[in-house]
């Protein structure tokens, strides 16, 4: 899937349009992971990311200025996600999850349900999550950004980040251990 609009495919004089599109290139399936597990199904999610890319790409003159685009991006994809998650709510639709992840051929038709399963289980519980801890999360898991990074992105306090996350690690092995 490219995202890149081809509309939007034009020399950018700073380079900053081009660090933009690579990033985007480089970590797409991270992106869309993580706005997947905000709002719910597949296609809200790809409408998500094109939302995403576009809002950078209309700020993309700030790219110079900031230490960590990589921060920056999940920061924006998050926002994203939860504003399209409300908006959802909004027209009084129910998420659902529209697409499973493929299974391995190698496990049998039961391990696979029950894969789906736990990631159905792990998805409604990373919504549960309040959306500070939600951010940190999913900032550490899908951003693969380490902490200190996510206390520059968003501006908290290294402990503080640590908290979130511990607590956020908590409740989510609290939900999945529940449903076994």
């Amino acid at each position: 899937m490219e995202t890149t609009p081809k509309s939007l495919d034009v020399q950018d004089s700073t380079g900053s349009g081009r660090r933009l599109e690579e990033l985007f290139d480089d970590a797409q399936g991270e992106i869309l992971g993580t706005l997947f597990y905000l709002v719910g199904n597949m296609e809200d999610a790809r409408d998500a990311l094109q939302e995403t890319f576009l809002k950078c790409w209309r700020h993309r003159q700030q790219i110079d200025e900031v230490t960590n685009l990589r921060a920056w991006v999940f920061r924006i994809a998050i926002n994203t996600g939860r504003d399209c998650r409300k908006a959802a709510w909004n027209r009084r639709r129910q998420s659902i999850v529209e697409d499973t992840v493929m299974v391995s051929t190698s496990d049998s038709p039961e391990a696979g349900l029950q894969k789906d399963e736990e990631l159905r289980w792990l998805q409604q519980a990373v919504l549960k999550l309040r959306p500070e801890e939600q951010e940190v999360f999913l900032l550490r898991q899908n951003g693969s950004l380490t902490y200190e990074q996510i206390a520059e992105a968003t501006a908290l306090p290294l402990g503080t980040v640590k908290t979130r996350m511990r607590t956020a690690i908590r409740q989510l092995r609290e939900a999945v251990g529940g449903q076994s």
